[in-house]
């Protein structure tokens, strides 16, 4: 055939067309293609979400260890978090241990590096580990003086020939710690975008967690595992994980993820606490691109009577290709009875799931194949009603600024968005 098109070629030719159309299908498959089907998952676990059976037996299934005691709190919107963060690092006496996936030199960036460099010369020990896309809008100047200071300064997968066929997979954790005994997570990073408190579009609706006590250890060791990755310095002792004294109500675990871990613990995590709901399944989540598990997992409980809530970005949002290709699943959701808001004051960044009265999950991954399989992502489950109460009324408040989709207006959509939506889905891996 090849002959008859008049492409001839020596032996050695042919050898490296071939080699070049067998690269092409491989390059494509691993971008833009999801994993090898997984069959159905069943039950296994059968248990109130937020009681001990459930717990126990959720960190016994994933291999990670059980975290009891400690106080977790709900900080909403930059105007909380980000000066409960900056009053952490500048009370650190020994460590301040700081992953974050997006890093900028604007107003919000000045303020945390004045405070890391003002703790390394301090005598502090100050390790900041971000990634390299991430930071890229982190001048060289700011790099130089965090460095100068005495900060250990770490970037994940920087462009280089050696990382040319990882570039794509980032590390997305938020793993924040100081001195072992205080920790932040969630869906923030430092930017402009997440200061306020949602008063006009330009400020990001989001919000972070921090934890005391034994649930510390979970982000530590998230942290931990991407830093000896990076630059060979192991994070362990009791410097780092100090016996906690904290007994407060908290019982959790933890789920740190890497593309490289076939078993995919945060899909089974979202899976586990989503199948066992028994009252309420609400969720809120910045890039919603549901998988057959998790989306039959949320069909089945809403058909159960369960209240399953969705909340995703409206108006504003920063991926729109992400937004269309999660609205092709609207139908069959909304079909089974779920629930869906598009919130409509500002960006919606927020990663929160709650189940019934008093198990949450919190962290930094968002609801897409990208966070399964590819992304480097932190996520704590926490068994503790108070938290779950406050995480529930801040998504009260969400729900009275959004729209609720209607299944039958939904249906009338136009053509052309119906298009879009399975355009979109092609790129699931990369969003």
């Amino acid at each position: 055939m090849m002959e008859s098109l008049g492409l001839q070629l020596p032996w050695w030719g042919w050898f490296f067309f071939v080699t070049g159309i067998v690269a092409f299908v491989g390059v494509t498959g691993a971008l833009f293609f999801p994993d090898w089907p997984s069959p159905d998952f069943t039950r296994g676990i059968d248990a109130e979400p937020s009681s001990d059976d459930f717990v126990v037996a959720a960190a016994g299934f994933l291999s990670v260890p059980l975290l009891r005691g400690g106080h977790a709190e709900i900080l909403q919107n930059g105007d909380r978090f980000y000066p409960a963060m900056l009053e952490a690092i500048e009370g650190a006496k020994d460590s301040v241990n700081f992953e974050v996936y997006i890093f900028e030199s604007d107003e919000t960036g000045r303020k945390f590096i004045d405070a890391f460099v003002s703790r390394a010369r301090a005598g502090v020990e100050v390790r900041l580990l971000l990634d390299w896309f991430g930071s890229l809008k982190l001048k060289r100047a700011d790099r130089r003086a965090l460095e100068e200071a005495g900060v250990k300064l770490e970037f994940f997968r920087p462009l280089s020939l050696r990382n040319l066929v990882r570039m794509y997979r980032r590390t997305h954790r938020r793993a924040m710690v100081i001195d072992g005994a205080v920790a932040f997570t969630g869906g923030a990073a430092i930017s402009n975008k997440w200061l306020g408190d949602t008063r006009t579009p330009k400020e990001w609706r989001d919000s972070m967690t921090r934890v005391t006590g034994a649930l510390v250890t979970g982000v530590q060791s998230a942290f931990a595992a991407n830093w000896v990755y990076c630059c060979g310095e192991i994070i362990a002792g009791p410097r780092f994980y100090p016996a906690h004294e904290d007994k407060g109500p908290a019982c959790g675990l933890s789920v740190v993820s890497s593309p490289s871990d076939a078993q995919q613990p945060i899909r089974l995590l979202f899976w586990l606490s989503f199948i066992n709901a028994r009252r309420r399944l609400w969720i809120a989540s910045s890039y919603f691109i549901p998988d057959r598990h998790l989306r039959e997992a949320a069909q089945e409980r809403a058909r159960a009577g369960v209240d399953v809530r969705i909340l995703v970005p409206g108006n504003h949002t920063d991926a729109v290709p992400v937004q269309y290709a999660g609205r092709g699943y609207y139908d069959e959701l909304l079909e089974s009875g779920v629930r869906i808001f598009e919130y409509q004051a500002s960006m919606m960044h927020s990663k929160t799931v709650v189940v019934d009265d008093g198990w949450s999950l919190v962290g930094s991954a968002n609801m897409d194949e990208r966070s399964m399989e590819i992304n480097e992502e932190n996520l704590l489950g926490i068994a503790e009603s108070g938290f779950a109460r406050a995480i529930v009324e801040g998504l009260e408040l969400d729900l009275t600024r959004s729209k609720e989709i209607q299944l039958e207006q939904w249906r009338r959509r136009p053509l052309y968005q119906r298009a879009l939506e399975r355009a979109a889905k092609v790129l699931i891996e990369q969003y």
